[in-house]
């Protein structure tokens, strides 16, 4: 069977929905899914003065050797400044030696991410994550226009075709709709669906 992880940051909860629903569409595309968090760096001060949710949805991966344990990786994170936060930067930051001795080569890669605003970055942080996965030799699968619902207008929505996405509000009071989660979902059936196909 081929192994999915889906690996996340949140500060706010609306991350690890999306997380969630990537896994299930991932199951849904016949894969094991493991969902881990990457562990938090900011001062507990800062985290407590900025209100980050204490996330203990899911527990955090095992140390940066783990990802060469599946077919295939798909990384959330929301936006910082219009690119992917230091937390997750700093543990992909880790994974020299994995990028040095191929191991992550020919597996697929994936992202999602979620901004406060429809004009915050979601594309630019999206692809912050893909040059990531592109120099550790991984396959991409966004979010491609199979996902129809992406393309409609009578709502505001997430969706792009470089992966699914969400949109929080300023507040960080909007959760994520049918629409983004169902983004989430649809990508993560096809990255389960392409590592299957490419592990043969």
């Amino acid at each position: 069977m081929t192994k999915v992880l889906v690996l996340y940051y949140s500060s706010y909860g609306h991350i690890a929905k999306m997380a969630d629903a990537v896994a299930q569409g991932a199951r849904e595309g016949g894969a094991e899914v493991d969902v881990r968090r990457v562990p938090e760096t900011a001062p507990a001060e800062v985290a407590k003065n900025a209100g980050f949710q204490v996330d203990d949805t899911h527990p955090e991966i095992e140390g940066v050797n783990a990802l060469a344990d599946y077919d295939a990786i798909i990384i959330g994170a929301p936006t910082r400044f219009g690119r992917m936060p230091s937390q997750m930067a700093a543990f992909l930051d880790q994974a020299g030696g994995l990028w040095a001795r191929g191991a992550l080569n020919g597996k697929v890669g994936g992202a999602f991410t979620s901004t406060a605003s429809q004009h915050g970055g979601q594309e630019v942080t999206l692809f912050s994550i893909i040059t990531n996965l592109l120099h550790f030799g991984m396959t991409i699968v966004g979010l491609d226009y199979g996902y129809q619902a992406q393309m409609t207008l009578d709502a505001v929505h997430g969706g792009s075709p470089y992966g699914a996405t969400t949109l929080a509000g300023g507040d960080g009071s909007r959760q994520p709709s049918d629409v983004d989660l169902g983004g989430a979902r649809y990508q993560g059936k096809r990255i389960a669906e392409t590592a299957a196909k490419l592990k043969g």
